[in-house]
């Protein structure tokens, strides 16, 4: 069969996207208050349900827009636009029938034989920024007021360049014995000392929380709640948070990725106190003292308002706040099944051990 003839490209998909975005942003959603919510036997407002928090709408704001909270209908429209012409951009320029690339190559961006990563095909970061109260947003941070996270300590700042350090550029070579000596420990001796999400423990970029922010894809959560517990679950490698309602925090020894969430009733506002993380949250640079307090609000029958303050004072200098909406979604989450056929590991850990026999044969420069 021709796909080429019979499946449409993603340049005219895109295209057809930026026609219902369009739309999308003219429209103007309903007013808080025009429709009475759903609730409970027990009379509070009922969260459950599967909602889509994928957005335009960057976590930190654009540093042109200083301390700009809101946007106009006219900057709106023009950046949704212009996030739609890059992807329009991006995807003319390759196959959008992803064959895979030709043997060979020196893996450098386009160059034959480069995998690569994602094209925009698979990218889901939604069709539209947000707004609350009927005001677009330039950013999902509120507090501090320029829409971007405090400064580091000097502390966080060393841990980050250290972290930042342990990424080389993949030269084809096993630098770290090119480096450091026939012995010297890598990267790649061990699965346990890859990434949690490379390993499929944990979804990247804090999308399981918390707090629970959209990334490229898999942005679906859904959320089952009863008088005793609530369930929120995120689609991107099956996190489930289990927040108990009325609760003590458990001992400070019991620690874990997601943290203990405990949550109260503040009139029709969900709120959820977090702590008790173990040394490895989701949120980038996070510590265990990481200190997350969400609020959800169902603010229409169709849309959750979440806000969230995080604090950890061994990585920020202060704490931060944001706030963005969950709109529902029809969308079903089916099970994220991403250690099933992982071969990545294989691949990882067999190719780097080709790269340190090239070492001892000789086959690179000589070890220092």
């Amino acid at each position: 069969m021709n796909r080429r003839a019979t499946m449409p490209t993603v340049t005219g998909r895109v295209a057809a996207a930026l026609i219902a975005l369009t739309m999308a942003w003219a429209a103007a959603p309903a007013a808080a208050g025009q429709e009475e919510i759903s609730r409970t036997a027990g009379g509070r407002p009922d969260l459950s349900g599967t909602y889509d928090t994928a957005t335009l709408t960057p976590l930190e704001r654009p540093e042109q827009f200083g301390d700009k909270l809101r946007l106009t209908e006219e900057e709106a429209a023009a950046i949704a636009r212009q996030e739609l012409e890059r992807n329009i951009s991006r995807n003319a320029a390759s196959d959008p029938n992803r064959e895979a690339p030709p043997a060979g190559g020196d893996g450098s961006p386009g160059a034959a034989g480069n995998v690569g990563g994602y094209n925009t095909f698979w990218i889901d970061r939604g069709a539209a920024a947000f707004r609350i109260d009927g005001e677009w947003r330039t950013s999902i941070i509120t507090d501090p007021p320029n829409g971007r996270r405090p400064a580091l300590t000097a502390a966080a700042r060393a841990r980050a360049a250290a972290r930042r350090a342990r990424f080389r550029e993949n030269t084809g070579t096993a630098w770290w014995l090119i480096e450091g000596g026939l012995d010297a420990p890598g990267p790649y001796d061990d699965p346990e000392i890859r990434p949690l999400a490379e390993r499929c423990l944990l979804g990247f970029g804090s999308v399981g929380g918390p707090p629970m922010l959209p990334v490229l894809y898999n942005n679906l959560k859904r959320i089952v709640q009863t008088d005793e517990h609530v369930m929120i679950l995120a689609e991107m490698v099956h996190d489930a948070r289990i927040v108990r309602m009325n609760q003590e925090h458990a001992p400070p020894a019991i620690r874990s990725w997601l943290g203990d969430s405990v949550g109260h009733w503040e009139g029709d506002t969900l709120v959820v106190d977090t702590t008790n993380f173990n040394d490895t949250p989701a949120l980038r640079l996070a510590t265990r003292d990481l200190h997350v307090v969400e609020r959800f609000t169902r603010i229409d029958a169709d849309t959750l308002r979440y806000e969230f303050t995080v604090e950890d004072p061994n990585v920020w200098t202060a704490p931060w706040s944001g706030e963005y909406v969950w709109p529902a979604s029809d969308t079903r989450v089916y099970e994220y099944a991403c250690h099933e056929a992982n071969y990545s590991f294989q691949g990882i850990l067999g190719g780097a051990r080709i790269l340190e026999q090239d070492v001892r044969d000789g086959k690179v420069p000589e070890v220092q």
